[in-house]
């Protein structure tokens, strides 16, 4: 099933908030990083993406009708062009608030201390659920690497970072595919540009800072780390 929305927007941005909004809208199951920690099996898509190879985007996307966050984000200049029809969205913040958000909880999970790291070695024989999370765990490692750099200490470097990719999607996205979309706008123009009745319901905030931090404790709590 081809998709109908991309989210071009980083994580942080309330992805996680606009894929249950999506999905109360009547878009189907959306695709996003917590897909992937799902089914891991999904990563050979991305690696193919990342080494320049065409992907089987049909296969990935199989059982999806939208797709946001990371990794998405990263290809998709690839997936613009594979599904022509879809709408795009681009989700903003404020790029201090953005920063402080990140540096706490997707840049903190990719660049574990070298405690963490000791604590997976140890355990990764004996936990095959863990070593099915450990491609995923270092794959995104890179991507946040390549993204913002090695120093994500570096505050300032991030941050341009950061903008230099909000200003690509926005030079590269033809302007009728695209929302620029705020979470903090709420329903309204999510809905009026993919052409949807407004729910009678708050729109979702999902996925907040100790949101985030459980999330990944869960996931350690399952490996046992």
């Amino acid at each position: 099933m081809p998709l109908k929305v991309i989210g071009t927007g980083m994580g942080r941005t309330g992805t996680h908030s606009l894929k249950l909004a999506l999905e109360q809208l009547g878009f189907g199951k959306c695709y996003h990083m917590s897909e992937l920690f799902e089914h891991p099996e999904g990563i050979v898509h991305f690696e193919k993406a990342e080494r320049g190879e065409d992907p089987d985007w049909d296969t990935l996307f199989r059982e999806y009708q939208s797709a946001v966050d990371y990794p998405v984000t990263r290809y998709y200049k690839q997936l613009i062009i594979k599904y022509p029809e879809a709408k795009i969205i681009h989700t903003i913040r404020d790029p201090e608030s953005w920063y402080q958000s990140a540096s706490q909880t997707i840049i903190w999970a990719s660049k574990p201390s070298f405690g963490r790291i000791f604590k997976l070695m140890i355990k990764l024989p004996f936990k095959p659920e863990l070593r099915k999370q450990m491609p995923i765990l270092k794959f995104n490692g890179n991507l946040i690497e390549r993204e913002f750099g090695k120093d994500y200490k570096n505050k300032e470097e991030v941050i341009r970072r950061f903008n230099k990719h909000n200003e690509t999607v926005l030079n590269t996205v033809p302007k009728e595919r695209l929302l620029v979309f705020d979470a903090k706008e709420g329903w309204e123009p999510l809905c009026n540009f993919l052409g949807v009745p407004v729910p009678d319901a708050p729109f979702p905030q999902s996925n907040k800072r100790d949101e985030f931090v459980n999330r990944i404790k869960n996931i350690k709590d399952k490996i046992e780390v």
